[in-house]
């Protein structure tokens, strides 16, 4: 499900409906390291010394932990997490940061301990790691979520730094306003904790908005969710594309009458069954909804027992999301 879906962003905006940041018009180029900032990646150096610390220390990292650092820029994060692991896997784009994070490991204690992928994060594989801890490209930070939650076998946990509101959208609650698709795929995959916030003054370009640190614990075993994916995620679309109205408003519509009757048929060819002559999908659905109030429910204010509870009526009942 997880890698269906992080493909799925490589195509399109990300789910928590960040907005845009403005092009820099004044012409000024940011430099570091003898090169300038490339903001087609995103890159935003973190250059406080007491915040790296900080990171490092809520990664709780052990000795014989392999680490996943995504984007590791010139290497500021990365030379202080090598003394204190068995190896760190850095993944990054940009020959540039490259070179110079090689050359500021090459020949050090502890520099056999870092090795270098260079590529796209979205493309690259993922080797086996316990702990990622990265200062995540804004742009992409919803496909590399969902990217890390399906990885297998699963990280202890990650420590990730995203902008703020898209931070606040992983953690929010049912009927916050930031409350959305994004929020409930992420807490029914993983247990969020929101870390510290920082600054945008702590980075070398100072980016358009303040970032958040938060930590992300993926579920595994009897804990991690046992459903059909394609099909959650159908019924969240629908749900989320007006999530202040009620679900019968929502259902009500001729677009998704038409999507779920096309989609009972469907499932009726394949079990070689015949369409009831008097079948009605609007009575259907509704006679779904009305059981226990669902039909006066907003997705805006449902928690995930709901949804989970809503798709296994819909399920029993023979109405799928997807063809």
């Amino acid at each position: 499900f997880c890698t269906w879906i992080y493909r799925a962003y490589i195509r399109k905006r990300d789910w928590g409906q960040m907005p845009k940041q403005k092009k820099e018009r004044t012409g000024k180029e940011f430099r570091h390291h003898e090169f300038a900032m490339n903001k087609t990646f995103g890159q935003h150096l973190l250059k406080n010394p007491t915040i790296i610390d900080n990171i490092i220390k809520k990664a709780k990292l052990q000795p014989t932990d392999t680490v996943l650092e995504i984007g590791p820029g010139t290497g500021n994060l990365t030379v202080k997490m090598l003394p204190l692991v068995k190896k760190v896997v850095a993944v990054e784009v940009d020959p540039r940061m490259v070179a110079e994070l090689t050359r500021r490991t090459q020949g050090t204690a502890h520099g056999n301990r870092l090795e270098i992928l260079v590529g796209d994060v979205l493309k690259v594989d993922f080797p086996h790691f316990d702990v990622c801890v990265a200062n995540i490209p804004y742009q992409i930070s919803s496909a590399i979520t969902f990217k890390l939650l399906g990885h297998r076998p699963a990280p202890r946990h990650c420590v990730l730094m995203f902008q703020k509101e898209f931070a606040q959208r992983l953690l929010a609650p049912p009927g916050d306003e930031l409350y959305c698709r994004l929020s409930v795929n992420t807490q029914l995959l993983s247990k969020v904790t929101h870390l510290m916030k920082i600054s945008r003054n702590n980075f070398r370009p100072p980016p358009k908005v303040e970032s958040a640190v938060v930590r992300i614990k993926p579920k595994t075993g009897t804990e991690a969710p046992t459903i059909d994916f394609r099909e959650w995620d159908g019924l969240l679309r629908l749900c989320f594309n007006r999530k202040n109205k009620t679900l019968a408003a929502i259902f009500k519509t001729n677009p998704v009458m038409k999507l779920l009757e096309d989609n009972y048929k469907t499932i009726c060819a394949i079990r070689g069954e015949p369409m009831p002559a008097d079948f009605d999908i609007k009575k259907h659905v509704m006679a779904v909804l009305e059981k226990d109030d669902f039909a006066t429910k907003r997705s805006g204010k449902m928690t995930i027992e709901e949804f989970l509870e809503l798709l296994h009526m819909f399920t029993q009942a023979n109405i799928r999301f997807t063809s």
